[in-house]
């Protein structure tokens, strides 16, 4: 787990009060390399997976985490990982997810175990959350450079970008797993990538890697990594996704001591999001990032204001509604805990590794009218616990206690349910407060729901 179970956190992040940080936004594992998608209303961010203690980019899985109001955010099971390719042996690095043909389609970076350079493999799903399969069953192109972003224009073209130290550019076919006519080296002008300030002859301009294009009111827009190290962020426009491109200045300094940093920006719901990676969590590094995102709104011009990494991240953009089912492992912030695949939800996951003191907010939960009753799935191999639903803070109004006794198995699962008192009205950050005798894990906890009052 990246961070301890202390005042630690907070000290490091500058957190003076828990429920104004949102960045970064998981806290139960280092995540880095963001690439946002929105599908069906909801907000995907698709990230690598760096290790605990990690001291090289040796990642081995890819992860995935989504979010209806932009502030609780859930956890999905890895969608894919370095075995999906068996021609691949290493480095699961920065990838990107679009949607096409009735299907999810997944372009990541991995080591080619034969030829021993870095190769683009295409990863296909049903679904967004996965799991992906080798759409192919090798390659689709290997130049041994790396950060596929992609991009789908208005007529229909599909684009690849990728690199580094280079950039480059391919038009794929409507399948979406092959492409046509040359793969194309963008030129890396110092009118459209500026020019690196140490005279570096192998590399004059300030690109770097990690590009990512989009449209947006006619405008053709290309982030990029510039520098290094450490990296910071800038972007180019241009009339066409094949450019030529203008550059137009820093989009984030560089902050923390990560030396990469990685961008990705998208809409949702009226407003603008960029994604991107920090050292920000206990422990963080250049090989223990962490994803995070930020608000912001384009200048009259159609130039992006440059932006500050955060710790409060985005406005909430609406309530949590707990009279449905809501997953556990939906959290605008935790402490202590872990998460696993479930074994009774299907493709689900479930909050893990619960000790005395460990507690998980979520943000803006909509009581309305006010609740009656609570309600948990929950299991425990030991003598379980209790959770304290609180209000507004780890120490706040105590709302109810469930207890959760063992059942014979981490993975036997049964619900309990307890009364709530009439303080649950209107909207609350709630706080799920785990407490139980002894240091040992408590229980597990895969779902909650309120029931209102009559």
């Amino acid at each position: 787990m990246p961070f301890s179970k202390s005042s630690l956190l907070y000290a490091l992040l500058g957190i003076t009060t828990l429920t104004n940080a949102l960045n970064p936004i998981v806290q139960t594992v280092y995540t880095a390399d963001p690439a946002p998608l929105v599908h069906n209303d909801r907000m995907y961010i698709f990230t690598g997976h760096d290790e605990d203690n990690s001291t090289s980019y040796n990642l081995t899985e890819w992860l995935v985490y989504s979010s209806s109001d932009m502030a609780n955010w859930q956890h999905h099971r890895s969608p894919m990982a370095l075995p999906t390719f068996d021609w691949a042996d290493a480095q699961a690095w920065a990838g990107q997810v679009i949607a096409r043909n009735d299907q999810f389609y997944f372009y990541v970076p991995v080591h080619h175990r034969d030829t021993q350079q870095m190769a683009i493999g295409v990863g296909v799903s049903d679904t967004i959350t996965g799991p992906y399969k080798d759409a192919i069953g090798a390659p689709l192109l290997a130049n041994d450079q790396i950060d596929p972003t992609v991009f789908i224009d208005t007529d229909g073209q599909a684009y690849l970008y990728w690199g580094n130290p280079d950039l480059w550019y391919v038009t794929l076919n409507p399948d979406m797993v092959s492409y046509s006519g040359n793969i194309t080296q963008v030129p890396l002008t110092a009118s459209g990538f500026d020019v690196r300030p140490d005279d570096d002859p192998s590399r004059p301009s300030m690109y770097e890697e990690a590009p990512w294009l989009y449209l947006r009111s006619g405008v053709y827009y290309l982030l990029w990594a510039a520098d290094c190290c450490p990296e910071h962020i800038r972007y180019s426009t241009g009339p066409s996704a094949t450019g030529p491109w203008t550059q137009r200045g820093v989009l984030m300094a560089a902050a923390g001591i990560s030396s990469t940093n990685h961008p990705g920006i998208v809409d949702f719901r009226g407003g603008s999001y960029f994604v991107y990676h920090n050292s920000a969590l206990p422990g963080g590094g250049s090989y223990t990032r962490s994803v995070a995102v930020e608000s912001f709104v384009y200048n009259d011009d159609g130039t992006i204001p440059e932006m500050k990494m955060s710790v409060e991240g985005p406005a909430q953009v609406q309530d949590l509604d707990p009279f449905v089912r809501q997953e556990a492992e939906t959290v605008a912030w935790a402490e202590g805990v872990e998460m696993e695949d479930c074994e009774e939800d299907e493709g689900g996951v479930d909050v893990t590794d619960i000790n005395r003191g460990d507690y998980i907010l979520v943000k803006g939960v909509g009581f309305g009218r006010g609740a009656a009753v609570f309600r948990a799935r929950v299991a425990s191999g030991a003598e379980g616990g209790s959770i304290e639903l609180r209000l507004d803070g780890v120490d706040g109004v105590l709302v109810a206690t469930c207890t959760v006794p063992g059942t014979g198995g981490w993975q036997s699962w049964r619900m309990v349910e307890c009364p709530v008192s009439d303080e649950a009205i209107e909207v609350h950050d709630l706080f799920f407060v785990f407490t139980g005798a002894g240091e040992e894990v408590l229980f597990n906890f895969d779902w909650w729901q309120f029931v209102s009052v009559e």
